[in-house]
């Protein structure tokens, strides 16, 4: 367009100006991302900027990963501009965690796969999240208990049902994934599905399951034969 600072631009083609005009929908990633950056540096405007970090990612969906270092690698992009990107990601994905009104019912594992694997999407880590449940199997919060390698000697049950015996739940569904994408069962996967079943039996919550999400596909533990039919 030949200006180098937004603010020379033509209004009509401001981002910040479209997004207050015409709303965020119909903007492109790089305009929002622009938009979070507020300023450019280094002779490049905030849409240079967006549309290099955009590029140097490999696109927004792997930014969450990134570490601080590698946003500030993009020449101009400092420390404050990288922790204005991961704040929004993480309002973003606080938001998909938490969505406004009554949660979903999960009456069987697709639907617990269809409700995590959103969330889940590009985590280069293992996350173990636990589904708290009204007497209706209807999602009343998803509470994160443990990140990292998962091992049977690293999930404790002490932990995974704090949030479900103080919100009073009904009952859970555990949720875990693979970053391999193979959702298939592991050793430590079916010594913590037994652990946390009889630790459910000890408080009187019920563990309707315990799902494994993996890259278009899931592994439910019920379906499985690892947990009880009652």
């Amino acid at each position: 367009m030949g200006y180098k600072r937004i603010k020379d631009w033509p209004e009509e083609e401001r981002p910040r100006e479209r997004l207050l005009k015409h709303g965020a929908a119909g903007m492109s990633e790089a305009q929002l991302l622009a938009i979070i950056l507020r300023t450019g540096g280094q002779g490049k405007s905030a849409m240079d900027m967006a549309i290099e970090l955009i590029d140097k990612m490999g696109g927004i969906g792997n930014m969450e990963q990134a570490s601080a270092a590698e946003f500030c690698s993009v020449k101009g992009l400092g420390e404050a501009k990288a922790a204005q990107i991961k704040a929004a990601l993480e309002l973003g994905r606080r938001l998909m965690r938490n969505p406004a009104g009554k949660g979903p019912v999960f009456s069987s594992g697709q639907d617990v796969y269809s409700y995590f694997h959103p969330r889940f999407s590009g985590l280069k880590k293992e996350v173990f999240h636990c589904a708290l449940l009204d007497v209706k199997n209807r999602l009343l919060r998803d509470a994160r208990v443990s990140e990292g390698t998962l091992t049977a000697s690293l999930i404790h049950p002490r932990e995974s049902f704090r949030e479900a015996i103080r919100e009073a739940a009904a009952s859970v569904i555990f949720v875990h994934n693979h970053p391999s994408g193979d959702p298939t069962p592991s050793r430590d996967d079916i010594q913590i599905t037994a652990r946390l079943e009889s630790a459910g039996e000890t408080v009187g919550i019920r563990v309707l399951d315990h799902i494994i999400i993996g890259d278009g596909q899931y592994a439910s533990m019920r379906e499985k034969g690892y947990l009880k039919d009652k």
